[in-house]
């Protein structure tokens, strides 16, 4: 049985905070404001996941109104999307991600946040894939407020 699910997340670049993408810590001037480490790429790969699963959404599993979550790591937010992908006998096929940045440039960090996701997700490295694109300047991206990102996940049945 092979399941997809789509993933989509955004948070809004702010002062004071850092640049978490893929669990790794970006230096730049700006980091990404919400009530986790607002890692929009993790984000968005637990909403895939969940979508797969058809488990809702990750608000729903880490509410901003549990204190629980105020700063959690978004990796083991993961950890636990993935704990129950397993119990619902699922494991992650492939998973494609992008995301959505006008700066700074991410190139350089791609593959780390490849093998951080590999790694949670407990799969070989070929199975991730990490991109990133810009929007030429158009948009809330491309006006440098915030950042988004994409997933597209597929399970198979373990």
């Amino acid at each position: 049985m092979l399941r997809i699910g789509f993933g989509y997340d955004v948070h809004e670049l702010a002062e004071g905070r850092p640049l978490i993408l893929g669990g790794v810590t970006i230096p730049y001037i700006k980091g990404l404001r919400g009530y986790s480490d607002a890692d929009v790429l993790t984000h968005a790969v637990i909403d895939s996941i969940l979508g797969a699963l058809g488990k809702g959404d990750i608000g729903q599993h880490f509410p901003d109104s549990d204190p629980a979550y105020k700063g959690a790591d978004s990796l083991f937010l993961l950890k636990r999307v993935v704990a129950l992908a397993r119990d619902e006998k699922f494991i992650v096929n492939n998973l494609d991600t992008t995301i959505v940045a006008q700066k700074p440039k991410l190139t350089q960090y791609l593959n780390d946040m490849k093998m951080n996701l590999s790694s949670v997700l407990g799969v070989d490295a070929h199975v991730v894939n990490v991109k990133a694109t810009t929007t030429e300047g158009l948009g809330f991206c491309g006006r440098e407020e915030g950042l988004a990102a994409y997933a597209v996940v597929t399970l198979t049945r373990i």
